[in-house]
């Protein structure tokens, strides 16, 4: 199969694209603290934004999957100025629209719109952080949700063990 050749202005975050894996901890004052599992997919079919796919599930203490926790797929756009337009959603009935800025392998993402369903949980605002830090995705997210402020809820240290995954077309 041919690899499509990434769109030029995607060259800011192209250090994302391919399939990440690892561990992370999270905690809320509405919930106990936990440790999760977690899988990334960044793929790409040749335009100008980033495919994205996230599974979290639930770890025991030997580290072994107990159950699915959370799932979130949606696009990233690069703009001009390393500025940065993602959109997410999620299975639970919440849509996000993030903008940032990429700033060498720093990514920082704020909510710029919250959309839920009547059934979703109250969830008003995130902000995210990723980073390449020693060849590994670090990330974190604060969230603002249940009456709760801003603060935060999960992060993780991913490793890459895929440089590239196909996109369906």
């Amino acid at each position: 199969m041919d690899v499509p050749e990434l769109h030029p202005d995607l060259e800011p975050i192209a250090f994302l694209v391919g399939r990440w894996e690892g561990a992370g901890v999270g905690g809320y004052p509405t919930i106990e603290s936990f440790n999760f599992g977690q899988e990334i997919v960044f793929g790409h079919n040749g335009k100008p934004f980033l495919t994205y796919t996230s599974r979290t599930w639930l770890l025991d203490e030997a580290g072994a999957k107990v159950r699915p926790l959370g799932t979130e797929a949606g696009f990233w756009r690069q703009l001009p100025d390393r500025q940065l337009e993602v959109c997410l959603s999620h299975p639970t009935g919440i849509v996000e629209i993030y903008l940032g800025e990429v700033v060498f392998n720093k990514i920082e993402l704020r909510t710029d719109v919250v959309a839920r369903t009547g059934t979703a949980k109250e969830y008003t605002a995130g902000h995210r952080l990723y980073g390449l830090v020693n060849g590994n995705l670090m990330w974190a997210y604060d969230m603002a949700a249940v009456g709760q402020p801003l603060q935060s809820h999960i992060s993780a240290e991913l490793k890459k063990v895929a440089d590239f995954v196909p996109e369906v077309d």
